[in-house]
Parts: C-alpha cells; sequence; structure tokens
C-alpha cells in the first residue's frame, strides 16, 4: 500500500474491470478530497443506452474535467488519452477475477431487483447481461479482465503519462486503506476511517 507523500491527489482517474466497483470507490474518494465526482458511463449512454458517438463523449468528457478538482471513474478508450494526460493520480482497481464476477453479480441482481434508474432513464437489464453477448457486462468482464492487466502497465509505460502517480489495489481492503489514507492526508485534523 503506497503513502500518500506530496500534496495530496486532486485530479484522479479511476479505472478496473466492470464489475471491480469503480464508481463505489470514486464517489467517496471524490468527497474526500472535495472533488467532482465523474462517472463517464453517464456522460457515455444515452436514452435507451445509445451510445455518445466518439467527438460527443470526447467533448462531455473535456467539459467535466475543465475544473481543479475532480475524480473520473471508467475505462472508455476513447477518453483515456485526455483523461490520463490530466490526472496526477491514476488509481487502479485491480481485483482477483473472482471477486469482479461476484460483485457484478450481485450489482446487477440489486439494480435489476430494485429497477433502479441509471444514466438517462437506463435499467439494468439482467437477463441481457447473463446470456451470452456482446452486450454482456459478464462477457466484456471476462474478455478485459486479463487484457487490462497486460495493456495497462504497457499504456502507463508511456512518456505522456510518466507524470501520473500510479496505485494499484488488488482488494477491496486495500481501496479502503488507500481512502483513509487519503482522508488523513487531505484533513489531519478530523481522521478519516
Amino acid at each position: 500500500m503506497p503513502d500518500i507523500t506530496g500534496p495530496v491527489p486532486s485530479r484522479i482517474a479511476v479505472v478496473g474491470t466492470t464489475g471491480s466497483g469503480k464508481t463505489t470507490f470514486a464517489r467517496p474518494l471524490a468527497t474526500i478530497i472535495s472533488a467532482k465526482h465523474v462517472e463517464l458511463d453517464a456522460l457515455y449512454h444515452g436514452p435507451n443506452w445509445t451510445p455518445a458517438e466518439p467527438e460527443v463523449f470526447r467533448t462531455r468528457v473535456a467539459e467535466a474535467i475543465a475544473c481543479e478538482r475532480w475524480v473520473t471513474d471508467g475505462n472508455y478508450s476513447d477518453a483515456r488519452p485526455l483523461i490520463w494526460r490530466a490526472a496526477d493520480t491514476l488509481v487502479w482497481l485491480d481485483y482477483a477475477f473472482p471477486r469482479v464476477i461476484w460483485q457484478l453479480t450481485r450489482r446487477t441482481v440489486r439494480r435489476y431487483v430494485r429497477r433502479e434508474e441509471l444514466w438517462n432513464g437506463n435499467h439494468e437489464n439482467f437477463w441481457g447481461h447473463a446470456l451470452p453477448n456482446d452486450n454482456s457486462l459478464f462477457y466484456w468482464a471476462v474478455k478485459t479482465h486479463w487484457r487490462r492487466r497486460r495493456t495497462f502497465p504497457e499504456q502507463l509505460g508511456h512518456i505522456e503519462f510518466a507524470h501520473l502517480r500510479v496505485v494499484r489495489l488488488r482488494s477491496p481492503r486495500e481501496a479502503a486503506r488507500y481512502l483513509s489514507t487519503v482522508g488523513r492526508a487531505a484533513n489531519p485534523t478530523h481522521p478519516v476511517g
């Protein structure tokens, strides 16, 4: 677990496999550092799950991070260079695959049963995700989990991202400790956790 030394992060990109808990982690992190939380899914998905055109999506992202303090969550390759160049810290939730699938299953069932509204009036379709198809979150998790473990280090090795402080968290326990550590660094007179 890395220590928070130097300035408290103020522009943080949170990445990880579908179901790793990016939004669940990013929301309290944004609160701790008094930053805007930017959920990339909300900028990408229109009504009826209509995807934003790449240029429209990048414009939305650029507008959302045009402030001093922010925390984004998501893995969209169309916005990755823009976000990573502007960020000072990248937090990678790199949990074991069984953990990710368990969390994804629990989240998908909860959203489906409760009929939770997500972005722009969209709702989770459990059977659409449970059955094998290109729109399935479970299929996407299987397809991308190990690929990201290979490609993220390669991408982060590029000179344009050398400025990033990279924090790779491998369990929810490490994630909770990181939130606590950042909280203490951001507000030493009122420790978090």
